[in-house]
Parts: structure tokens; sequence; C-alpha cells
């Protein structure tokens, strides 16, 4: 799709009957599309909607050509598009409804003989990092695994600049001195000290408040997820803390491990606080065995693998009207070139995918799994329910601020990440791919949650839209910040890695802006550059206790 610069405002689907303002339309102004012709009437935002038909109350309201709402309140032709006029609404799904689908894979000549340099593991699988993990199974733990950081960061060169700590004593001695005036800027932080393994691209040390005093099923759960980070191909060894006595065990981390790599032969350092009496003597022992790892994990080097090798993530957050017309979809389309080469693609956010759902079942190439999206949805709507929440609920401030007013609006653009490709297989939280393809998997809309949730899943790189901005980081997956907008990216460039922009502009089309995302992300998965979240120390980690969470 190629949006013409001359446009002020965009008709995605030919049945939908509101229109997408791309830039701010004056009261009064007329409006063109498709052969329809309407006059505003009252000043409208950009990315905000304008009806092109009179409603009445109870009807419809179509966007992406799906059901997106329907209007609580007559609307007029020309009216904008508010939660004061419209209310969620989506179309009902099933299987009985399921319907045959086919699409065109597009032309990958271009991109079969591309590689990139990643770390490969024994299993198969490439890396596009070669990271160590030092996690707790306990949160009682988090203080060590601090004091490990402390102790490792700077003195092996992965330390973020003290760029504010330096501000700080500025302060400090204006303040000792009675100096006045305006407040010393953040100061140039001194040369990062250079690093001791260059082929180890960092040490990610992992906290968290889960790991006892919870359920049974709690444990089970926080060991599924750190099994998942610990197999991802990112990681080449993990260093485990442990207090001793909590539920979390060191032999359900292992079987689940198993589980997911039967033949599982990366470093596995364990060390049981209760074990060795006090903390010095483990933190000494956990000290010198990690550093004995690390000595051998930088003895592996990038070697060339192609794209079918990659795992990427496919997430948005912070969105805002944009997000399904350049971004989103710039990233569906990057996804149907990366499965048609063999790669593997993961979308998530169960409750953005409302109203979109018998499109997606009718997407999965068995039945089998359409089945095992119906029952997730069902359930995960259900449990909503049962606390008196609901999908429609999902949409932040920002999001209705920006133009998402309901969350099928949100869903519906959301979904454009997937592509067009039929769906491999459905997932549920950190369940682990076993074929190539575009897949479905399980997490709340909850940015870090669902982040955390794909590095588990097995993703090497996560691409992240948003309209809004937002600093989001994962400490396993690279994840790359795409705008939707270029004002946003101009405005934060300290976060945004990538600007889709061009599309709203006019200057792209969707397939020329993810076919050059698809190049650069080549370069990042090779270590050639690295993601802004990377280069802040943005590393979140939240594990999802499966509790209601949009």
């Amino acid at each position: 799709m190629t949006i013409q610069t001359s446009r002020s405002c965009l008709r995605i689907h030919p049945t939908d009957n509101v229109v997408v303002a791309l830039q701010d339309i004056p009261k009064g102004d007329c409006i063109t599309t498709d052969g329809l012709s309407v006059r505003v009437t009252q000043s409208v935002a950009a990315k905000h909607k304008v009806a092109l038909e009179a409603l009445t109350i109870g009807d419809p309201v179509r966007m992406y050509g799906v059901l997106v709402g329907k209007a609580t309140q007559p609307i007029a032709a020309g009216d904008t598009i508010t939660t004061f006029n419209l209310r969620h609404e989506a179309e009902p799904y099933g299987l009985t409804r399921r319907r045959p689908y086919s699409w065109h894979a597009p032309d990958v000549s271009d991109w079969e003989t591309l590689t990139f340099a990643g770390y490969h593991r024994s299993d198969g699988s490439v890396g596009t990092r070669n990271f160590w993990l030092v996690v707790p199974l306990v949160f009682c733990e988090n203080r060590n695994v601090e004091m490990m950081k402390a102790a490792f960061e700077r003195e092996l060169g992965y330390a973020q600049p003290d760029t504010y700590v330096d501000q700080v004593r500025q302060l400090v001695q204006a303040y000792r001195t009675g100096q006045t005036g305006p407040a010393p800027a953040a100061a140039i932080p001194e040369a990062a000290r250079p690093r001791l393994f260059p082929n180890i691209d960092g040490i990610q040390f992992l906290t968290h408040e889960q790991g006892c005093g919870g359920t049974n099923a709690d444990a089970d759960s926080l060991c599924q997820l750190l099994a998942g980070c610990i197999v991802n191909p990112n990681v080449a060894g993990v260093t485990v803390l442990s207090l001793g006595c909590q539920k979390s065990q060191i032999d359900q981390l292992r079987a689940e491990i198993r589980k997911r790599q039967p033949g599982f032969d990366r470093p596995l350092l364990y060390f049981d606080q209760q074990t060795y009496g006090t903390e010095s003597a483990m933190l000494t022992d956990a000290i010198r065995d990690t550093f004995n790892g690390l000595v051998a994990a930088n003895a592996q080097t990038r070697q060339p693998a192609p794209l079918s090798r990659l795992s990427v993530g496919l997430k948005c957050g912070g969105s805002d009207g944009f997000s399904g017309i350049s971004a989103n979809p710039a990233l569906g389309h990057l996804s149907d070139l990366l499965v048609t080469l063999g790669g593997t693609t993961l979308l998530a956010e169960f409750p953005e995918l409302c109203g979109v759902e018998q499109e997606l079942i009718d997407r999965c190439a068995n039945p089998t799994d359409a089945d095992r999206f119906v029952g997730l949805m069902q359930q995960y709507a259900a449990q909503a329910a049962a606390v008196g929440a609901g999908f429609d609920m999902n949409p932040s401030v920002g999001n209705i601020r920006d133009g998402l007013i309901t969350d099928a609006i949100k869903s519906a653009g959301a979904a454009r990440k997937g592509g067009y490709a039929p769906i491999a297989g459905v997932l549920d939280y950190t369940d682990l791919p076993t074929r190539p393809g575009l897949h479905l998997l399980c997490t709340p809309g909850n940015d870090v949650l669902a982040t955390t949730g794909m590095a588990a899943s097995g993703a090497t790189l996560i691409l992240f839209t948003t309209g809004l901005g937002t600093p989001t980081g994962n400490p396993i997956a690279p994840t790359v910040k795409i705008a939707t907008n270029t004002r946003l990216a101009d405005r934060m460039p300290d976060i945004i890695d990538f600007d889709a922009g061009l599309v709203i502009s006019g200057q792209e089309t969707i397939e020329q802006t993810g076919e050059r995302l698809l190049r650069w992300l080549i370069d990042l998965a090779s270590g050639h550059i690295r993601t802004k979240a990377e280069d802040l120390g943005q590393n979140d980690f939240i594990p999802w206790q499966r509790g209601v969470n949009l």
C-alpha cells in the first residue's frame, strides 16, 4: 500500500464506513475517498476516525473490513468517532464458521542466499547474541544476583556509563561550596572499559518476585519460564542461585529444560545458599565458576546461518492510530518473507486479537491448532469476566487519546503484524514452536509480560512497534523499537531504532518499509549493530503468573 501524500485521510478497506485522519483536518474541510465525499463537522486530530455515513444507535462501525464497534448515539457523516459515541463490539467466531484459506507467498528470490552471522548451538538453533544468564530460583536470591552484577559488569566492560552519578556528584559539590545557578546537565560519561570477552555479548542478571509463597502451579510456571529462557539460542550458559527451601526447585528446572531440549549441553551452574551456609562462601564459588564459564563461552564465534534460523517475536506497545497502517503491516510483510524462507515468527498478545479471531481460525493450517486457539481465547476471556474485566478494557489512556477507541479497533490493527501467511502453530505461554512458520503465542497485552514470554518461547529477536514511545527491552532477545510515525522517531531518538513513518508520508510502501527493516535486522542479528534498549541496558523481565492481565 502506498499513501498519496496529498491525501488527508485513508480508508483502509473498501467495506469500511470510517476513515483515518492522516493529518489534522480543520472543521468544515471536505474529505474524499473512493468516490465518497463528506465535510467534517468538527476539527479532527491526526490518527482519529471520521464517519463516512450517517449512523443510528446500534449501527455497526467497520475498519480493516471487520466489525470494531457499534454506535451508542446518532453519528452524522463527517462526525469524529469517540468513546462517547462508540462502544466495543466484535464479530462472533468459532470452529463451525471456519472457511477455506489460501494465500500467495511473496517472492523471496532476493533473500534466499542471504545469511546472518550467529552463534550455532548443538541442537541446530542459532543465536543472534551470546549471553550468559544469572538467575534466581526464588526472590530471596535477588540481592545476591545484584551483588554478582556489581562484581562482574564494570570489571568485564559491560557496565552502563555513570552519566547520572556524575551529575549528582556535581550537584553535591555545588551544594557544599554554596554555588547557585542552574543545575548541571548530565555529564559526559567516561569511556567504557574495553570488554575482556569480545564474543560474550553480555551477562544478563535477572530478578523476579516469585519462587515461593505462591501455589505449586506458580512454582511450576516459574520453572517453565526460566527453562524456556535458558534453552533460548541466545544463551551460552547460566548460573542459578537458590536459597534451598523454596517451592521452585532445581530438579523442577532441570526437568523443564529436558522437556524443551533433551540433549541440552550448555553449562548450568547451580549454587544453594543454605548448603553453603554463608553468603560469601556461595558467592565466592559462584563468581569463580561463572568466570570460568565465560572463558569457555568466549571461545564461540559467529558463523554464517540462513535466515531460516531466525525466530522473531512480533509485538506492539504504546500503540497509536497509525500503528495498524504503517509499522504493524510492515512487520506483517517481513513476517511473510521470513516464514516463506523457513523462519519462525511469534504473534502474541491474545487480548489484542479480539475481533479478528475468525480470520485467524481460518488461517490455522491444522484444525487442532484452530481448536486450541479458540480454547485459549475463550479461557482467557472467561478468566477476565470472572473478575469483572474484559478485553474491551484493554486500550490504555494513551491508546484512546491517539485514536484507538475500542479494543476491536486496536486488535484489528495489532493483528496486521502477523501478515497473511497460514498459521503453523498455536502456543501457550512459554511453549516452544516445533516447526517453522507463523505461530500465535498466548500472552497478555502487557509489554514486558509479553516480551518475557516471547524470549521463553525461543524468540532471538523481538520487533516492537510503537506510536507513543516506550523504552521496553529484553535481557535475552534484542528488542527493536519501530516508530509508526516520523515525528515520534525524531522526538525520541534515544529509544527508537527504526522509522516506519515513511509509509504515512507516502515516501515508502508497506512492502518497501518491511524489506528495509529486514535488511537492518540482518545486521542486528549479526551483531554489527545494537538496539537502543541494549545500549541503555533496558533489560525488562517480569514473569506472568497467569492472573488476569490485559
